[in-house]
């Protein structure tokens, strides 16, 4: 498959695994391919409702908004979901 066919996949079974957390702004973060067993890494963010700032912090333009990462590890033979894992940003 090519790139745009894995981040399609990742972004489709990320809203699918947390459709009840209603996560919303669903992106594309980092994507790569292992080509020596064949497997697409795509990270992609959200954010759940309770990750969101409150109107004054929002207002003030405080603190940049909460985000959730995941990493979707994805076999290129045929687009199957191998992995799911939490990516935590260094700080």
């Amino acid at each position: 498959m090519d790139v745009k066919a894995a981040v399609k996949i990742a972004k489709t079974q990320v809203a699918d695994l947390f459709a009840d957390e209603e996560i919303v702004d669903i992106g594309l973060e980092e994507v790569e391919f292992d080509d020596s067993v064949g497997i697409w890494i795509v990270t992609i963010g959200f954010s759940r409702p309770w990750e969101q700032k409150n109107a004054l912090t929002a207002a003030l333009g405080e603190g940049r908004p909460s985000r959730s990462y995941k990493v979707i590890r994805l076999a290129d033979a045929d687009g199957r979901m191998v992995a799911l894992e939490d990516h935590f940003l260094s700080e």
